[in-house]
This record gives C-alpha cells, sequence and structure tokens, in this order.
C-alpha cells in the first residue's frame, strides 16, 4: 500500500497545540513535541492545592486534543518532586467540609490519575527528594518513572488516619510493584528510597540528581520521534487490557495493530527498512 496521498489529514473536532498555554498553578513548558510541566512551590516541596488539582485535571484532558505534544515530562522544582495535599490549603478545610462536599473533592483528584491514564501521550515522572501522599500518586499514574536514590516515595494517607485507597491506589500500585508490596507501603504509610524503589520497580532508572530531568526528558525526546499514533495506542491497550480475559485481550490488540498497520508511519519504516535509512515517524 502506497502512502495516503494529499495534505495531511486534520482531525475533526476542537484541536488545540498548546503552544502558548499558560497556567496558573505550575510551570508549562513545550518544546519539540515535549511538555514538561513543573510544580512549581519549591519552598514547601511542591504541595498540590484544590486549584492546582483542578487545572492539572484540566490539561491533561486537553492533552488528547493536542496534536503538538507528543510526550509529557512532570517534574517539580528545587529538590524535591511533590510532598501531596497541601495541609493548609487542603488538609485543614477538608476537616470542615460535609460528606457531599468530601466525594466531589476526592472525586476530583481521581479524575486527575484518570485524565493522566487516558491521554495518549507517555508520561515520563522525574523524580528527585520527597514524593509523598498525592504526589507518589502522579508518580504512580504516570507510565515511566525516572528517580533518584535520594528520593523517598510514600503512599501517606494511613498517616493521617485515611484508608491507602486513595485516588487507584489500590489498583495501580500491585500492578506496578506486586500486592504484597503494595499492601505493605499501603498499610504502613513507610518512605521507599531510590533504591528500593528501583529494585521493586516503581522506578524505571535510577538517575543522578543533577542529571535526572535531563534524562527524562531525553527519553521523552525518543518517544516523541518515534511513532506516536502507536504509542498512543500501546498505552490505551496497557490501559484497558487490565480488565480483559487473555483471548479478549488477544482479539483486542489484533485489532489495534491492524488500526496501525493501515498508519503512515507503518509504510515509512518498511520503506525506510528497503532503504536501508532510519525512518522519520510523523505520528499519522
Amino acid at each position: 500500500m502506497p502512502y495516503l496521498t494529499g495534505e495531511r489529514h486534520q482531525l475533526p473536532g476542537n484541536r488545540s497545540e498548546l503552544a502558548d498555554y499558560q497556567p496558573q498553578h505550575f510551570l508549562f513548558a513545550l518544546e519539540q513535541g515535549v511538555a514538561t510541566i513543573t510544580l512549581n512551590r519549591p519552598e514547601r516541596k511542591n504541595p498540590l492545592t484544590f486549584d492546582s488539582y483542578a487545572e492539572l485535571r484540566d490539561l491533561f484532558r486537553a492533552l488528547a486534543y493536542a496534536d503538538g505534544v507528543k510526550a509529557v515530562v512532570v517534574t517539580g522544582a528545587g529538590e524535591n518532586f511533590c510532598s501531596g495535599g497541601d495541609v493548609h490549603d487542603i488538609i485543614g478545610p477538608l476537616t470542615r467540609l460535609d460528606m457531599p462536599g468530601l466525594l466531589a473533592f476526592t472525586r476530583m483528584t481521581g479524575d486527575l490519575v484518570k485524565a493522566m491514564r487516558a491521554c495518549p501521550q507517555p508520561i515520563v515522572a522525574a523524580i528527585d527528594g520527597i514524593c509523598a501522599g498525592a504526589g507518589a500518586i502522579l508518580a504512580l499514574a504516570s507510565d515511566i518513572r525516572y528517580g533518584t536514590a535520594r528520593s523517598k516515595t510514600a503512599f501517606l494517607f494511613t498517616r493521617v488516619g485515611l484508608a491507602g485507597c486513595d485516588m487507584g491506589a489500590c489498583a495501580l500500585l500491585p500492578r506496578v510493584i506486586g500486592q504484597g508490596r503494595a499492601a505493605e507501603l499501603l498499610y504502613t504509610g513507610r518512605s521507599m528510597n531510590g533504591e528500593e524503589a528501583e529494585r521493586w520497580g516503581f522506578f524505571n532508572r535510577l538517575c543522578s540528581p543533577e542529571s535526572v530531568l535531563a534524562e527524562a526528558r531525553a527519553f521523552a525526546a525518543a518517544l516523541a520521534a518515534g511513532p506516536t499514533f502507536a504509542h498512543g495506542m500501546t498505552k490505551k491497550m496497557l490501559q484497558q487490557e487490565w480488565n480483559m480475559g487473555v483471548d479478549e485481550a488477544i482479539e483486542a490488540e489484533a485489532q489495534a495493530q491492524a488500526i496501525c498497520m493501515a498508519t503512515n508511519d507503518f509504510h515509512r519504516a518498511y520503506h525506510a527498512f528497503v532503504a536501508k535509512e532510519k525512518p522519520q515517524f510523523e505520528g499519522d
């Protein structure tokens, strides 16, 4: 089959490049298809607030329509990733909310994780220092995690009298590190150092504190230069197949792969192989 001819196909609907996006509660930069989200309250170890939760949720939802964003990096300013929900801006006010208000909050925080898992771009977390509570969930909801030996990751919820089942932790964490290890962390709220996190499979790689962000960006850039339509399909299948039997998963993958075989990127790869050249993927 030859390449599709004519102008590059423009998807219908409200598409966005996000090149001019200016958030209010964190930093955002877009360079060569890689968006970097930086939690930017270093004096407090980058805690989340009601507003930053909501703005992050809305941004990850918008990424589904952002053709110019091919991969995402999430990090924290200073020497920490994220200390979780702000004690003064979130925890205190929560003690004064009624049950409908509390449920609205917990659903909003869960919606952030849903948005991260639903956005088609791979998400790479660059983690140094404190990665705790909701910050640990942001790391967990990412697709790839680069950390440092000095980092401390903790699912702190039981330390404040709450259950470990927050923002999808009981579904996501066992799939990353195993049921027994996840149970220990979620029951105790203890922290993992970077070496343990890598050994248990929570971190994909350990880096030096000085290089962790650069290495995460380099990995994201390599993904952004690849077959991004196919990457989005891989992410979708990784998410959907959690709830499938093996036969269903094999059929779903047959359909997904057939769709990818109809893309120009698949044909570019074949023609580049024949010509003994490196394929130049364009995500279509």
